[in-house]
């Protein structure tokens, strides 16, 4: 049997549906289009041609086009936007850590684990199905194909911190227009891989989907794919073999500061999608790797928080920021560094 796993990404910009099939070893040799439509629900010949011509059928991780025929124990990856229908909204009464709140805006202080809004595999238990209970009519942005109400921005499922929603059209479309323009005031401290050389830095380079592999972003620097994408990144503390660092962001792209810091070295500590779960910098002894797998038990997820954020309320017009203390988690994993690299017994 054919073995088919299909799944999405809660991080996304947009709304994907994904599937993963293995061909069996007894598998015939036949065109690939013709082989995903005799197992794929709802999705015609065109529909798998326009995606193999766009990149998004992977054989064995490479980009294939609609001619090429399958072998047998081929793995076969398919990215499709997934159908709106699927993706009714459901109020739930689920508790928010609500930071600030009047009748245009509110801001909530997020925490890990905690999808922004549903998609496919997530049609629940999301931070939209809570907004969704607490305020019964809420905008939606009507010039974006994957907007939710409320939403004028979103962070990561395990990213932590400050998020702003919109309670009134007026005010989703006057923040939406902020954030366009770039005159929201954003920043984010992240806990990265090795010893950042530069007290200040920028990294620029287009963003977008990896070729190899649909799930991640890569980056584009000479911009031949992707979209424009700018972080500002100061370092706060060098902890050895880690650094603390605060980003600024000019652009809002999906995983744009785990792909930047990535792209230049330094991905993120914990990041399961752009390599920071494993060692990346440091020794071989025993006792560092049990020190960093204690790390990781207790900081499940990317060390990025977003912490500050600061913005023109649209119907006062003053400006108004807030801040976010850092959670729990990357505290205690920052606090066991500074033990780490003050311990005499550090070897190098």
């Amino acid at each position: 049997m054919n073995e088919i796993e299909s799944f999405s990404d809660e991080d996304q910009e947009e709304i994907f549906e994904h599937f993963n099939i293995v061909a069996d070893v007894g598998q015939t040799v036949i065109r690939i289009d013709k082989f995903l439509f005799d197992r794929l629900p709802n999705a015609s010949r065109n529909k798998i041609a326009i995606a193999a011509r766009n990149g998004s059928v992977l054989v064995n991780g490479q980009a294939v086009k609609p001619n090429y025929k399958i072998k047998p124990k081929d793995e076969v990856s398919i990215v499709f936007p997934h159908p709106k229908r699927e993706l009714e909204l459901i109020p739930e009464d689920i508790a928010l850590n609500v930071v600030f709140e009047d009748d245009d805006v509110i801001i909530i202080n997020k925490p890990p684990d905690f999808v922004v809004h549903p998609g496919h595999g997530n049609y629940s238990g999301t931070l939209v199905n809570a907004l969704i209970f607490r305020f019964k009519h809420l905008p939606t942005n009507q010039k974006s194909e994957s907007a939710f109400p409320g939403l004028v921005h979103r962070i990561d499922k395990d990213t932590t911190g400050l998020l702003l929603i919109a309670k009134t059209e007026d005010a989703l479309s006057k923040l939406a227009a902020h954030f366009y323009h770039r005159t929201i005031d954003r920043h984010y401290i992240a806990i990265v891989w090795g010893d950042v050389v530069e007290e200040k830095g920028t990294v620029t380079g287009h963003i977008g989907r990896s070729l190899s592999d649909r799930k991640v972003m890569a980056v584009y620097p000479n911009g031949d794919q992707g979209k424009h994408a700018v972080t500002h990144y100061e370092v706060l503390e060098r902890l050895g073999y880690v650094t603390l660092v605060r980003c600024k962001l000019d652009t809002g792209r999906t995983h744009q500061i785990r792909a930047h810091m990535r792209h230049i070295g330094h991905p993120i500590f914990g990041d399961p999608k752009y390599g920071g779960n494993r060692i990346v910098k440091g020794t071989t002894f025993t006792k560092y790797k049990q020190f960093i797998d204690n790390c990781f038990a207790i900081l499940p997820r990317q060390a990025l928080h977003a912490q500050t954020l600061g913005f023109e309320h649209p119907r006062t017009g003053k400006f108004m920021k807030f801040e976010s203390e850092t959670p729990d988690d990357m505290q205690e994993v920052l606090e066991k560094w500074r033990k780490y690299v003050k311990s005499p017994t550090t070897q190098d």
